[in-house]
């Protein structure tokens, strides 16, 4: 069917009653405020102090001052007829230095203010426990390196669930773990800037038993709440369709999509990249077990597709990407290819395991270079990627396929990470400057569109 006709003819009928609309944030890309009311330091906050870390020196200390502005910024959510909204607590808003034995009150307060302002405008809180915002104090101690950060983990997770756990009903226990590991423990582009196999194995495995953990805490102290958690997947397809590539392909899919996944629901790490073997060392009796929990609902992050070519040269994967601009193919502002089909073949790929209940897509996004023009801010590009990538995903509901909810990232412009605050992907602009905020083009058609 042609995707243009599709678009047209997009409802929100056509999802059935049952289906949930949100829009995602984060509290360490928002919330600024980073030294108020007896909030700790995170990574991020040191991260983006050293010198060449981020685009132009950009930090998130002021961010969108979402802290101060939650009340506007939730009634705009409201304004455009959204009913969920995803955000993350601040573990260093809620323990500055890691640990219960910091318990910040002032912190607590403030969520529950959230929470509570969310209900009272019949917005269903959607809480993400851990996305990326670590205490810089923990970091020194070795951070996801160290595996008493599976004990650190657990009392904040305890804590969350025993303030908030009689209002949220709805928990993500980590936001994309191959990320924050990825980038910020073996190639040092995100916080904390580690680098290497020796940082990156133990991470990766300590994170695992941590979700796993946060999800059998959840499922005790919240009972009746849906828990599940997230992962940002890329689809990937090989160059061509000669065998090295292939397996290349395979190799890449493995790390991207399926190494924080299947270990979850009992399959162990994957075995195509040998360098995961190693892993065992940091494993003790009975971890199998504990890697593992049975999530009510995945979290699904796609963006776009990867193609992937065999490289010799690449250590310990074999392959290269091949970048979207040397492939002549329309790009994002952070040149990442607009290729709907991918978020359908990913739903394709995670509902074939027989593990998974439910899909849901948690982020779906793109950041275009925005302007505000007279007082609007005209986005078709952004516009048009949301629209054939939510009639994908109508697709994949009607092929049968387990997907009951989608996500737009990201509510507000935002602080990007290492990016900064040059990439836009909000459905609402804002000037960094004075905090104004503009909802865009987008944004009013995904409140007509929520309308019906």
């Amino acid at each position: 069917m042609d995707s243009h006709i599709e678009n047209n003819n997009l409802s929100k009928q056509l999802f059935g009653n049952d289906f949930t609309w949100g829009v995602s944030s984060a509290a360490a890309q928002t919330e600024g405020s980073f030294d108020v009311d007896g909030r700790g330091l995170s990574v991020w906050d040191v991260f983006s102090q050293t010198k060449g870390k981020t685009l132009n020196g950009d930090h998130p200390q002021i961010a969108t001052d979402f802290y101060n502005r939650y009340r506007e910024d939730i009634l705009l959510i409201k304004q455009l007829n959204i009913p969920n909204f995803r955000f993350s607590v601040a573990w260093p808003r809620i323990m500055p230095d890691g640990t219960q034995a910091s318990l910040n009150q002032a912190g607590i307060d403030f969520y529950n203010r959230v929470i509570d302002f969310c209900l009272e405008n019949g917005i269903e809180p959607w809480v993400t426990l851990y996305h990326w915002d670590i205490p810089h104090v923990l970091e020194q101690k070795g951070g996801w390196t160290n595996r008493e950060v599976v004990g650190w983990f657990s009392d904040f997770v305890t804590v969350c669930a025993q303030n908030f756990g009689d209002r949220v009903k709805h928990w993500m226990v980590m936001n994309e773990p191959s990320v924050f590991v990825g980038a910020g423990y073996f190639l040092g582009l995100h916080a904390p800037g580690r680098t290497g196999v020796k940082n990156f194995l133990p991470a990766v495995h300590h994170a695992i038993l941590c979700m796993a953990a946060g999800g059998r805490i959840l499922r005790q102290l919240c009972p009746g709440a849906e828990i599940g958690t997230t992962f940002s997947c890329s689809y990937i397809e090989p160059y061509s369709k000669k065998p090295r590539h292939i397996a290349a392909a395979k190799r890449v899919d493995a790390i991207l999509n399926r190494l924080f996944f299947e270990p979850t629901i009992g399959l162990g790490y994957p075995t195509e990249v040998k360098i995961f073997s190693e892993i065992k060392k940091y494993m003790l009796p009975g971890d199998e077990q504990l890697m593992t929990f049975d999530f009510d609902f995945i979290g699904l992050q796609n963006y776009t597709r990867e193609i992937v070519k065999a490289s010799f040269f690449v250590p310990y994967v074999g392959a290269r990407l091949v970048k979207p601009e040397k492939r002549n193919v329309p790009v994002t502002a952070m040149k990442w290819e607009v290729y709907p089909q991918a978020i359908y073949h990913i739903i394709k790929q995670f509902e074939a395991y027989p593990q998974v209940k439910k899909i849901i897509i948690t982020e779906n996004g793109a950041a275009f270079l925005d302007m505000v023009t007279g007082g609007i801010v005209d986005d078709p590009l952004r516009l048009g990627y949301l629209k054939d990538h939510i009639a994908q995903v109508l697709k994949a509901k009607q092929e049968g396929c387990k997907v009951g909810g989608y996500f737009i990232w990201t509510l507000t412009d935002n602080f990007e990470w290492a990016e900064g605050y040059h990439p836009r992907f909000g459905i609402i602009h804002v000037d960094f400057e004075t905090q104004k905020r503009t909802v865009k083009s987008s944004g009013k058609w995904y409140g007509e569109f929520l309308k019906g």
